[in-house]
């Protein structure tokens, strides 16, 4: 549960970050924090932190665009804040500093898996937005009624 709400805490300080309008700070952070669950349930149930990314970036992307459609905002309002606890920057870090160290079986190692998990979350978001948007248009409609 700590690891959730800490989620949702960097999702809304990434939204502070990056000039989202006050009223969708609470619902990026909901989205953030929905991706990190995902994310979670799948190493939970032993996907691998790949597979994880990529099932957690399809999710996060989904719920971005039905937000989107129900607050008739840009769905990278939500998007690009939910993800951002995904993205594999303790990777790239180490990958440097492995680099760095000239410790080049390691910096391949971090590499490689650094890579992977960027390719998962490419994956998630093109599946994400394959759907159409009229779809998520009709999910308004009824959550509406």
């Amino acid at each position: 549960m700590d690891q959730v709400l800490v989620s949702m805490a960097a999702t809304m300080a990434f939204a502070v970050l990056f000039h989202v309008p006050r009223s969708e700070y609470l619902l990026c952070a909901v989205n953030g924090a929905i991706g990190w669950m995902v994310y979670l349930f799948c190493v939970a149930h032993g996907t691998g932190i790949t597979v994880a990314s990529m099932w957690a970036t399809l999710v996060l992307t989904l719920v971005a665009r039905l937000l989107s459609a129900i607050r008739k905002m840009p769905g990278t309002v939500f998007l690009i804040t939910g993800i951002f606890t995904l993205v594999p920057g303790a990777g790239i870090y180490y990958t440097s500093y492995y680099l760095i160290m000239n410790d080049l079986e390691q910096c391949m190692a971090k590499g490689i898996e650094t890579f992977k998990i960027a390719g998962a979350i490419v994956l998630g978001m093109i599946f994400g937005l394959i759907l159409p948007q009229s779809w998520f248009n009709q999910l308004r409609k009824i959550w509406k009624k």
